[in-house]
């Protein structure tokens, strides 16, 4: 019997070191009482057990921000996680519960990245037409507020498709799909909370709308809030879904075929996300404005419907303890991210009637939606990155220093050749674009000065962005927060502020050396 107790005090000793081996690597699960994190937080213990005594750990350890998004481990309970803890103890992999990021070099990073931005970036070409068409409805000329709506729209996708895309190709990357009961729960969970998101942010544009625009008209007819509330929250909602469909097809496809979702997901999310929530927009809105004579109260019933879905979705998102959470802390970044959009509607809509801008519009789409389409990809890749690498509220010791521009493009890392990457396409895509533009309006030829400009103002935005980016993300993880829920929407919003912003730069200095901009009206 004494030899029993020696041999079950043996066994215990060398499980609680061979947990603590496993931990050192092991990110995403509750802290242990009893072992300190070298950052003076609590060290994670193994979450792979049984799925009663994870149901223990569950209510004993409560979620962080980043717990549950994506944990460098599996949902408790989890075959894979029994799998990998089957594997030998030496195997660093098998230790961390996590798979290793696949290699990458340069050339499969640009192939995998040219293909979605070239179509994203086609996309926000069309979108910039259909808005140059639309300007001119009645609604849009009678309802002027409509436009400071449309970069909040529009920026709809940073706020909820690309940050969706990041958090699924995290998911992905981090082992996190691995079962169809994983994948389905986290699914279903961020697709309801998306909707639910996107009712809510469309209702806040449209009042953000209507408070700026009676500040700047000085005057605010109660049915033209009525039909900006409606069009927002029904273009948010239809948009959204559509978009989100697109966006799981897309993740759960490129992890089939082999393909990095980091590379690819977040643009095609925008790829014809513009043109969709634009078109829906744009009819919507003419639809309700020539109902507003015979039938007013059309507007306030449209959007009371689909305001009386959002319990539904709060209901279905609570079930996945990753939309869960998001449910009490995702909001302030999308909420800020729409007001930073909505300051560049107001630009546009300030400059949309000035003679000197004219041809503005057009334009506007396509280098708002580049931006943010090339720091997006940025973003989800070092979101990724440091879920890999680095235990929550840890930084890599070159982000503990003070920023400069160098650290971000200068060096051999991953995360380095893809901001050079980045910055190296903004020139040939956006030449490309201009030309596409050219052709669909039947203009003339953008003359050199006007390239020159335009290029100009595309690069200094996009290196801005990648800038914030390698600044703000790790600055994210080390307070805490889950960097898929909170950069993107924030670099999403900058890109369309910066955009619209240097692009009226760019007009008023084509202005003063009196170029003339192409135009095909």
């Amino acid at each position: 019997m004494a030899n029993t107790g020696q041999q079950d005090d043996q066994l215990a000793q060398s499980d609680s070191v061979g947990a603590g081996k496993h931990n050192r690597h092991h990110y995403g699960s509750c802290p242990a009482p009893d072992a300190q994190h070298p950052g003076g937080h609590q060290r994670l213990p193994n979450r792979a057990q049984s799925p009663s005594n994870s149901n223990i750990f569950n209510e004993l350890c409560p979620y962080t921000e980043t717990d549950p998004l994506f944990p460098n481990g599996h949902m408790p309970g989890s075959k894979v996680n029994e799998e990998v803890m089957e594997k030998d103890p030496e195997d660093c992999s098998a230790q961390d519960g996590v798979r290793e990021m696949p290699s990458e070099s340069v050339r499969s990073m640009v192939l995998q990245i040219l293909v979605p931005f070239l179509l994203a970036g086609l996309g926000t070409v069309s979108a910039g037409m259909l808005l140059d068409v639309v300007q001119h409805w009645e609604v849009f000329q009678r309802v002027t507020e409509i436009f400071i709506l449309v970069p909040a729209l529009l920026g709809l996708k940073g706020n909820l498709e690309m940050t969706l895309a990041s958090r699924l190709s995290t998911a992905v990357n981090v082992g996190e799909m691995e079962t169809a009961k994983e994948k389905w729960s986290l699914i279903i969970g961020n697709l309801a909370l998306k909707q639910m998101q996107a009712t809510v942010l469309g209702l806040l544009a449209a009042l953000t709308a209507v408070v700026l625009g009676w500040v700047l008209e000085g005057d605010m007819l109660l049915n033209h809030a009525a039909l900006l509330c409606s069009a927002s929250v029904t273009t948010a909602f239809l948009a959204s879904l559509l978009q989100g469909i697109i966006m799981v097809g897309v993740i759960t496809g490129s992890k089939r075929i082999g393909i990095n979702p980091d590379n690819v997901a977040t643009p095609i999310a925008a790829s014809f996300g513009d043109l969709i929530t634009l078109a829906i927009l744009a009819c919507l809105s003419q639809g309700l404005y020539e109902c507003i004579e015979l039938y007013p109260y059309v507007s306030y019933l449209v959007c009371l419907f689909f305001l009386g879905l959002t319990p539904l979705w709060v209901v279905v998102s609570s079930r996945n303890p990753a939309s869960r959470i998001l449910l009490y802390t995702g909001w302030e970044p999308i909420i800020t991210a729409m007001l930073i959009s909505s300051i560049g509607g107001l630009i546009l809509d300030t400059t949309v009637s000035d003679p000197n801008m004219v041809g503005m519009i057009v334009y506007t789409p396509v280098m708002n939606g580049i931006g943010g389409n090339l720091v997006a990809i940025q973003s989800s890749r070092i979101a990724t990155d440091l879920y890999h690498h680095c235990p929550p509220r840890q930084v890599p010791e070159d982000r503990r220093s003070c920023y400069n521009p160098c650290r971000t493009f200068c060096g051999s890392g991953a995360n380095h050749r893809s901001a050079q990457v980045l910055l190296l396409l903004v020139v040939p895509g956006h030449l490309i674009f201009l030309y596409t533009i050219h052709l669909m309006k039947g203009s003339t030829s953008p003359t050199p000065v006007f390239i020159i400009f335009f290029l100009a103002v595309a690069l200094l935005q996009v290196f801005t962005l990648l800038c914030i980016a390698d600044l703000m993300i790790p600055c994210l993880w080390r307070t805490g927060k889950d960097p898929d829920s909170y950069s993107i929407p924030y670099l999403t919003a900058l890109a369309d502020l910066l955009g619209t912003a240097l692009l009226v730069l760019a007009f008023f200095l084509l202005w003063l050396v009196g170029e003339k901009v192409p135009s095909g009206d």
